[in-house]
């Protein structure tokens, strides 16, 4: 009988007949209009979303992509009754620090390709090898390999007990954390849920459940009013995919799981809104092949519905607050439209680390992996 609790190897090898239904669903789009000269502020274009889908089609390769997300190694275990799928990637320090990197949505695993290699093994990236940490990288249950999620409520709660249990399960007892988009809640979530085996936590995209308040305002920096004011545009012009997903998951579901163009505009539309603002396309911050294998971890394993359906659990069983005030050390990296405001995170972190850049975007491991791979290592520096 099969242990539960058993790690096991996992190795991605998608059906071909799988990628030839893909190929034959884009060839067969049909496909809508636009009203003239609104370009992006409605949505994605269409001609954009063609010439994006024609090259989905035509000229990317999955297999060569599957054999560079294989060239690391890949596990699966169980935990409270849910498939979880990570990266385990160990540096030949052997002094290295344990690391989880935790992603966010419409992000994946791939999120972090671009950094494995210069945190794990700083020696041959021009680094210093006493900086080194062993990478754990899991996909959130409900996206990726982990999976559709089998039962309700996965909040953000119950993924971040299960990963406090992975990473248990893996013999470390003491590590850091790091996450953007959801991975910068579930982060600070492990550093509450055990604080006394993280040593800290570093999140980008970091936001505050507490509001400043109307007479704090004249005493934020420009470029904190610049910030509250992205806040306020957020809430209102970029807050319908939320609420949908907050509210009825399963009908978008039909939608994106049945269209793989309906799946690529879901997400490249976040690419656009949310990435560095000096890109004029998505591709123009993030690598169109590395955008594109994003989105085939959400169609290959058909995830839109549960990854949307975490939303509705963290909103509906209130685990969206700050809770109680997290006395880990916590380093904030803030990055080109990151809402993130100081003084309403002190009240819920413990800060000992901030940076700010002038360019990247809510994709900080894809979009500037230089920027991030260095503010990680100099907070960890002084925790290690």
């Amino acid at each position: 009988m099969q242990n539960s609790s058993e790690i096991r190897s996992f190795t991605i090898d998608v059906p071909q007949a799988d990628l030839d239904d893909l190929r034959d669903r884009l060839a067969r789009t049909r496909w809508t209009q636009d009203l003239p000269g609104v370009g992006w502020s409605r949505g994605v274009p269409v001609d954009y979303l063609k010439g994006l889908a024609e090259y989905w089609r035509d000229g990317y390769d999955w297999r060569r992509h599957e054999r560079e997300l294989n060239s690391f190694p890949h596990f699966t275990t169980e935990i409270d009754g849910q498939n979880i799928h990570f990266m385990h990637v160990r540096s030949p320090e052997p002094d290295a620090l344990p690391l989880i990197l935790i992603h966010g949505w419409p992000g994946s695993i791939v999120e972090f390709l671009n950094v494995i290699g210069p945190l794990t093994d700083p020696r041959a990236h021009g680094g210093d090898p006493a900086q080194a940490f062993h990478l754990v990288i899991p996909s959130i249950p409900g996206s990726g390999f982990s999976g559709p999620t089998t039962e309700p409520g996965w909040d953000t709660n119950r993924v971040t007990r299960a990963f406090a249990e992975l990473m248990e399960r893996l013999g470390y007892d003491r590590y850091g954390a790091q996450g953007g988009d959801t991975g910068a809640i579930i982060s600070p979530g492990l550093g509450r849920l055990n604080p006394d085996r993280v040593v800290g936590v570093h999140a980008n995209g970091l936001s505050a459940f507490t509001r400043v308040n109307a007479d704090e305002v004249p005493e934020l920096t420009d470029a904190e009013r610049a910030r509250l004011a992205h806040l306020e545009y957020l809430e209102t012009e970029q807050s319908g995919y939320a609420m949908m997903q907050i509210s009825r998951p399963q009908t978008l579901a039909h939608a994106l799981h049945d269209s793989p163009v309906g799946q690529l505009a879901w997400i490249v539309e976040k690419f656009k809104e949310w990435t560095d603002p000096a890109a004029e396309l998505p591709e123009d911050a993030v690598d169109r092949d590395l955008l594109l294998t994003n989105v085939m971890l959400y169609w290959l394993t058909g995830t839109a519905g549960s990854s949307a359906n975490s939303y509705y659990e963290t909103a509906h069983n209130g685990a969206w607050g700050a809770g109680a005030r997290s006395t880990v050390p916590t380093g904030v990296a803030v990055f080109p439209l990151d809402v993130s405001i100081r003084r309403t995170l002190e009240l819920e972190h413990t800060i000992t680390h901030w940076s700010e850049f002038d360019r990247g975007g809510h994709f900080a491991a894809m979009e500037a992996p230089d920027l991030l791979v260095e503010d990680v290592r100099a907070f960890f520096s002084t925790l290690r």
